[in-house]
């Protein structure tokens, strides 16, 4: 009851002195007690009524208010009431209401629904605070139409159902797929090789810098009308580039879409189903400008190939390879480091794992060969020539075993079947099972080959894993990454720079009519992009820095990266001071870790070389890096021997 008397001799106040006729309300809301004005402006036609708090409109808190005598109410109210309240707020408002009304006109948009906030009763705050919120609202407004109108642009610049057309000289022969699919040991790569090797030209496409590589010296090797093949290579840190080459071997980013050959070969296609890099593979399929392409790879990539082939009107032929020796299960796990043999591989999943297994299994004896994928392909390669050639007895390695390095194993011993897939700890796919367990038993060296778990637990989780069916690959949603030309489309129909939006525009925007392809970038892909759009660059600057092969997990090669892009972007040449660290003062992290950054600068060097010039230079660097990995893991495998007695040793 207090409150409502209160308000009633509020009410009489305002009438004895005059303010209701004014149009003037006393309120209280939100714990105050405040004057509010109504009233109405003109503009264009329109009345626009208002209910608003004028600037000096709070009055006090309710307690304070109760404690105030009639007195010193009313002379609190003639203050903040008076008529040149009332004329600066309705002025106010005639000019709050013609700037919105003209800039929603130049937006065409309708400003009622905006200016109606001018008479909501339910706001408290000043009309400053008022004004400001619409404004905000109109700017949010004409943003979500802004966006609308770009995302339809977007829409009606990209039509990936159009995807394959985009290759032009692809488009215009006429193709043949042959695909070559069955498990390790088949000799499928060796059929399309030798395919390869007849042609008048062709290229090789490989997953791997390390396959590329020893396909391309065994291609040299191979002769065409009694004359050595002339080969080049190709990779995104290498050129080794022959005058009137017939062939190449290339990694599969590095294709060539605008040179016609007669057969390309595609290893790996089962790729297509890679998160990170299925795209390539996608690219690959659409766009090898060659009258035969060789698909070649694991036998649940068959039905995705199959529909590949019908939607790009290309004549398939389906050729299923068995494996040329048996694959068995050992009939239990190795539980013991003296149970392991010559010819044994040693499967870990990091390289830590991988350090820790040579120390172990040298300790019992037997010299070691070390493959992980931190290290680079020419280190690799040795690694497995001394496996190859017997001067290592066992090799300890990664999954990277399982593509490529065809080595005389004749047991692969699985140290555990979980992996870290970058997010959390899961057990190996089936696919990946297979693939890795297949390299045992090299065709003409062994009989059969064998596998097991270096304990129970992991041994019957791989003969349940080679058991299972395979899954085949999905039959839509082939990965489409964006290319420079996408983004220099959606940046014209836009007018957005940020590479991070054209990304986003690009996953999110793009017509993707059927979802048979889909657009995809990786996440660390769009993390850079959002950095390098603090940086004065070009599109074109941030999108192949975007791309650099470098690990932003490791800080050395982050600071490296970051130091790189911000001397583009300040247009500083950048160049490779090797004598700051010399490679006999590292250990064997900050070696690999030097290999990968010259790599890596050799990379930008191909794609930038009036800033980045030192190509060479970087690529001596990185064999030299990779020739010092070598000998230390070769000096270390050493000396864990010496520890060893004689007696142990073999």
């Amino acid at each position: 009851m207090t409150d409502i008397a209160d308000q009633q001799n509020d009410d009489e106040l305002m009438r004895q002195l005059g303010l209701t006729d004014k149009g003037f309300l006393l309120s209280r809301m939100e714990g105050r007690v405040f004057l509010r004005l109504t009233g109405g402006v003109e503009y264009g036609g329109t009345h626009y009524p208002y209910d608003l708090v004028p600037a000096q409109g709070v009055l006090a808190k309710p307690s304070k208010w109760r404690k105030m005598d009639g007195d010193a109410r009313a002379a609190l109210l003639r203050e903040r009431a008076s008529d040149a309240v009332v004329a600066e707020l309705h002025g106010y408002v005639a000019d709050f209401v013609e700037e919105m009304a003209d800039a929603c006109d130049d937006c065409e948009l309708d400003p009622l629904p905006f200016l109606q906030g001018l008479a909501d009763m339910q706001i408290s705050e000043p009309a400053g605070i008022v004004f400001d919120r619409i404004r905000q609202r109109l700017e949010h407004a004409v943003e979500r139409e802004m966006e609308e109108q770009h995302a339809e642009r977007t829409r009606q610049s990209i039509n990936l159902a159009e995807y394959p057309a985009s290759f032009d000289v692809a488009r215009r022969i006429k193709r043949k797929f042959i695909a070559l699919l069955g498990p390790t040991n088949s000799g499928k790569t060796h059929q399309a090789i030798e395919a390869l090797a007849k042609a008048p030209s062709g290229v090789y496409l490989a997953p791997l810098r390390l396959l590329a590589l020893e396909n391309y010296e065994r291609l040299q090797a191979m002769e065409q009308h009694g004359k050595p093949l002339a080969v080049s290579l190709v990779t995104g840190e290498e050129r080794r580039l022959v005058a009137g080459a017939t062939h190449v071997a290339s990694t599969v980013e590095m294709l060539d879409t605008r040179t016609p050959v007669d057969v390309a070969v595609i290893d790996e296609i089962q790729m297509l189903a890679d998160r990170d890099r299925g795209s390539a593979w996608t690219a690959a399929v659409c766009g090898a400008p060659a009258h035969t392409v060789y698909l070649v790879g694991a036998p649940e990539a068959r039905r995705a190939i199959e529909v590949l082939a019908a939607r790009l009107e290309c004549e398939l032929e389906v050729h299923v390879l068995k494996r040329k020796g048996p694959l068995s299960m050992e009939p239990s796990a190795v539980r013991k480091l003296t149970n392991l043999r010559r010819g044994d591989a040693v499967i870990c999943f990091s390289r830590r794992e991988v350090l820790m297994w040579r120390d172990m299994v040298t300790e019992v004896g037997l010299s070691v060969a070390t493959v992980y994928g931190n290290l680079s392909p020419e280190v690799r390669r040795a690694q497995a020539q001394r496996f190859r050639e017997g001067a290592a007895d066992v090799v300890v390695g990664t999954d990277a075993i399982a593509m490529g390095l065809n080595m005389p194993i004749a047991r692969i011993v699985m140290t555990t079947s979980v992996k870290y897939n970058g997010y959390e700890e899961e057990e190996i796919p089936a696919a990946l099972a297979r693939q890795i367990a297949g390299r045992a038993g090299r065709f003409g060296v062994h009989e059969e080959g064998l596998v097991a778990g270096y304990d129970n637990e992991t041994h019957n989780v791989m003969r349940s894993l080679l058991q299972e069916k395979p899954v085949p690959l999905k039959t839509t949603g082939f990965a489409v990454a964006p290319t420079l030309e996408h983004l220099h489309r959606i940046s014209s129909v836009t007018n957005e720079h940020a590479l991070a939006k054209l990304l986003k525009r690009f996953v999110h925007n793009i017509d993707v009519p059927d979802g048979f392809f889909y657009p995809r970038i990786t996440e660390e892909q769009f993390e850079r992009a959002a950095w390098l759009d603090t940086l004065q660059l070009t599109v074109a600057e941030k999108f192949a820095l975007s791309l650099v092969p470098i690990s932003s997990k490791v800080h050395t090669l982050q600071h490296a990266w970051e130091g790189w892009a911000t001397a583009l972007a300040h247009k500083k040449i950048t160049r490779l001071k090797p004598e700051q660290n010399p490679l006999h003062f590292m250990n064997l992290q900050e070696v690999e870790d030097a290999c990968r950054l010259y790599s890596a600068y050799a990379w930008l060097a191909y794609r930038q070389p009036e800033y980045f010039p030192d190509t060479e230079l970087a690529q001596r660097l990185s064999r030299e890096a990779s020739e010092r990995v070598d000998s230390i893991l070769q000096d270390q495998n050493a000396a864990a021997r010496k520890r060893q007695p004689k007696k142990f040793r073999r």
